[in-house]
């Protein structure tokens, strides 16, 4: 029996060592925990907002014999950003437009000749202009839905963002903050000025992380 005492010591010592540092481990994931919402509170950070203010379409022409498309879209868009304490600073942003699923179209929206800082409680409009021509391939669903849109004079466009933007809480500035940004627009199609019966609807876009 006294040759097993050392035994069951050595194993009290090891209960107590994993104890100790479960304890610890809790009470750093507790600290971590209040430090975050103290942060939240105090902050109180908000997603930016994106939205297209305007929609100019002036060409939009496919050729079923040459599989191509011809395009001119122009997009006025705004964003908001609604933080008390945080700065944005909007490094880059690319736009790339899609029909059908099919991507036709892309444009640097914001580049580091136009990046700017965005403040509190401020609102900053950007363009994107998409001109030009391109062979897509569209199947005869496709091409129908194309006419579809074509007769009914409003054009199904989806438009992706990928912006690369930075935070400033004070004289702190946080590592770069990827994601993109996805608006779906219903646009008018306007030809040689020609007045359109359906205007433009401003349209908000969701932001994701």
């Amino acid at each position: 029996m006294a040759e097993a005492q050392p035994h069951n010591r050595g194993r009290r010592c090891c209960c107590c060592l994993f104890g100790i540092i479960w304890k610890l481990l809790l009470a750093i994931i507790v600290l971590a925990g209040l430090i975050i919402l103290i942060f939240w509170l105090v902050v109180q950070p908000r997603t930016f907002k994106f939205s297209v203010k305007e929609a100019k379409l002036t060409k939009f022409n496919y050729s079923d014999d040459t599989n191509t498309l011809h395009y001119n879209l122009v997009l006025n868009f705004t964003a908001r950003n609604p933080n008390k304490k945080l700065n944005i600073y909007y490094d880059v942003i690319e736009g790339h437009a899609s029909y059908e699923g099919t991507r036709f179209a892309s444009t640097k929206v914001i580049t580091w000749l136009n990046s700017f800082r965005q403040y509190t409680k401020s609102t900053n409009p950007m363009s994107g202009v998409f001109s030009g021509q391109r062979v897509v391939v569209f199947d005869r669903d496709q091409v129908s839905n194309f006419e579809r849109d074509e007769k009914d004079g409003v054009f199904h466009i989806n438009v992706k963002l990928n912006f690369d933007m930075r935070f400033r809480l004070g004289d702190y500035i946080g590592p770069h903050t990827k994601g993109n940004i996805k608006c779906r627009l219903d646009v008018p199609f306007v030809a040689n000025g020609t007045k359109v019966m359906k205007a433009f609807e401003p349209t908000t876009c969701d932001v994701n992380f």
